[in-house]
């Protein structure tokens, strides 16, 4: 049993009101993260095909909104997170209720993006694609910042936090299984989008979305709470200056920022790869199906491979067997749709290694800050990791349209030029090779929370919190 002290981060258990960590923890978790990537996957995947094809804007023009929307999201993360900080907990906690809050407009406005009304001028579609997007990006910002910082407060031992991130990147594996697999056996008719069937996909996954947020608002427990009746005064600057002092912070934001770049750029890609470089637009359901087999075949040894060797060391050797799979595809170019895929996932499980220990990654810096600062701001640290991420899907999003618009795609052509399908899989393949190659370096010699040094701020919080009674 944990005695509870003031002026203390703390761990309550059973008799305080709080059942102990355990499996409800895990699956309540993994449900947040399957309603966050129905639409998440769901947009990152097939959106760019569906303002290409069905309102067609030209793919630099998506760029350039995917990149303006994206940064403006970046500063609704931070906005989001400082303000989730200044909230005290209620009797639900701090950050569940905001998921219960928000996860309805959320989806509504999910739904909005693909509704196409026909007949409508170039202009008409260009705007309403700009307000319905960015109004999801920004209603996305205030499930996904309370969701991933809630993490710090369901357990404080690494290990758990680790399962806890498993959990997460297997809710999001389960909505790309779903949405992978059978999204491009709705969405394509005759190797081409439909709009109606986007809505109809939308409407599908919006729902199971919404059952999910519930499920994860019932089963996850928030036991870390802060003491607020002595808590410290908000300061922005001495928080400023733990964030930049904080050097496992910042190099894993430059990792998470590439990595998802790239992440990002492979998804939105390969929807052109099989729909015109292979001419197979439904093969997308074999690379969604296996990429999900590759993380479920992966899972079961991320914790063993963690307490052996570290977060750091499992993650980084993920990423070398991702980035020399994509040069090996690059060299094979002759390859069929069935081929490219039995190799990709080897690939999949490469990185799928990365995603499953990514979010434990990011409660680590969250401990590091209050290492340095003796403050808890668990909203702020996520949402500073979270800006990160948005930057990289604005950078993915513009770099993407821009690189499919300059190898001379024409949606109005039945079939592209030969330039034009080389350079989808020069795209497709030696651009994630060498970004995730560069991921890889960056994690080795950058990032320097091995294991043992983890092991040791866990051991040193710990004293510090106690020092605190």
């Amino acid at each position: 049993m944990i005695q509870v002290a003031k002026k203390s981060a703390v761990e309550t258990v059973s008799e305080n009101g709080f059942r102990k960590f355990g499996m409800k923890d895990k699956i309540g978790y993994m449900f947040g993260d399957w309603g966050n990537d129905f639409f998440f996957i769901l947009v990152a995947a097939f959106l760019m095909v569906f303002y290409t094809d069905v309102f067609h804007i030209n793919p630099a023009a998506v760029g350039g909104l995917f990149f303006l929307a994206r940064l403006w999201d970046a500063v609704a993360d931070v906005s989001w997170g400082r303000f989730i900080d200044t909230r005290k907990a209620g009797k639900n906690g701090k950050f569940k209720p905001w998921i219960f809050r928000m996860s309805f407009p959320l989806v509504i406005s999910g739904v909005l993006m693909f509704v196409h009304i026909p007949g409508m001028s170039d202009g008409f579609y260009l705007a309403y694609a700009y307000v319905t997007y960015i109004i999801w990006g920004s209603l996305y910002s205030t499930v996904n910042i309370p969701y991933g910082s809630m993490a710090s407060v369901i357990t404080g031992d690494p290990v758990e936090r680790t399962a806890l991130s498993s959990w997460r990147t297997l809710g999001g594996n389960l909505a790309g299984l779903i949405i992978n697999v059978v999204g491009p056996m709705i969405l394509f008719v005759n190797n081409r989008p439909d709009a109606n069937r986007f809505l109809l996909a939308a409407l599908l996954f919006g729902g199971l979305a919404l059952a999910c947020y519930m499920a994860c608002y019932k089963l996850s427990v928030e036991r870390i709470v802060m003491d607020e009746t002595n808590k410290p005064q908000m300061n922005f600057g001495q928080t400023m200056k733990g964030l930049v002092k904080n050097r496992p912070l910042i190099w894993f934001l430059i990792a998470s920022l590439l990595f998802l770049v790239i992440f990002m750029l492979i998804g939105a890609v390969n929807v052109y790869l099989f729909k015109d470089y292979f001419g197979n637009a439904k093969a997308l359901s074999m690379v969604g199906l296996f990429q999900s087999i590759a993380v479920f075949v992966g899972m079961p040894f991320v914790k063993p491979l963690v307490a052996k060797f570290g977060k750091k060391e499992v993650a980084s050797g993920g990423l070398l067997l991702a980035a020399l799979v994509y040069v090996a595809l690059y060299f094979l170019p002759n390859l069929t749709a069935t081929q490219f895929i039995g190799i990709l996932t080897v690939g999949m499980l490469g990185y799928g290694l990365f995603n499953l220990v990514i979010w434990a990654f990011v409660t680590d810096v969250i401990d590091y800050h209050e290492y340095l600062t003796g403050l808890r701001e668990d909203g702020t640290v996520y949402s500073i990791y979270s800006m990160a991420r948005k930057v990289g899907q604005a950078v993915a999003g513009g770099v993407g349209g821009a690189a499919i618009a300059a190898v001379g795609y024409n949606s109005n052509l039945k079939a592209q030029t030969a330039d034009t399908l080389q350079g989808i899989h020069t795209i497709g393949t030696l651009v994630p090779a060498i970004g995730i190659g560069l991921v890889f370096l960056i994690i080795v010699f950058c990032y320097p929370l091995n294991k043992k040094r983890t092991a040791q701020l866990a051991a040193d919080l710990a004293e510090k919190r106690k020092g605190k009674h």
